[in-house]
C-alpha cells in the first residue's frame, strides 16, 4: 500500500512539474523591425538596431551581413541579447543586411531581414 502511495505521489509531481515548465511555442511569431528602414541610407557609422518585442522571446540572434546574406563577404555581427536593440559600429561605403529572430528555450521565429546603406 505503501509503494501504491509513493508511486502515486511520484507521478502526480512529475505531470504537475510539466505544466509549470512548458514553453510557449513562438515559432509562428515575427520580429517586426524597426530601425532602420528597410533600404535606409545612412550618414552614421554608429547606429541602432531596433525592433519590437515578441510575446514569450526570452532573447534575440541579430546578424549583420556585408552586402547581404545570399552573397554574403563578411558576416560582421552575430550576438544574442536580451534586449531589443543593438548598438553596432559599421564601415561607411558598404551596403548591409541584418535579420533579427527571437528565441526561447525551445522555439525560434522566423528571421525578419532588412537592408541599408552607409555613405
Amino acid at each position: 500500500m505503501k509503494k501504491h502511495i509513493y508511486s502515486t505521489f511520484i507521478l502526480l509531481t512529475l505531470v504537475s512539474c510539466s505544466d509549470i515548465i512548458e514553453v510557449p511555442d513562438i515559432s509562428n511569431d515575427a520580429v517586426t523591425l524597426i530601425a532602420p528602414a528597410n533600404n535606409a541610407t545612412l550618414s552614421l557609422t554608429t547606429l541602432t538596431l531596433s525592433w519590437d518585442r515578441v510575446e514569450d522571446a526570452e532573447s534575440y540572434q541579430v546578424q549583420i551581413a556585408r552586402p547581404d546574406f545570399e552573397n554574403i563577404l563578411q558576416l560582421e555581427q552575430d550576438s544574442i541579447v536580451t534586449e531589443n536593440s543593438i548598438e553596432i559600429e559599421l564601415e561607411a561605403g558598404n551596403s548591409y543586411q541584418w535579420r533579427v529572430r527571437a528565441q526561447n528555450s525551445q522555439y525560434t521565429t522566423p528571421y525578419s531581414t532588412y537592408s541599408f546603406s552607409i555613405e
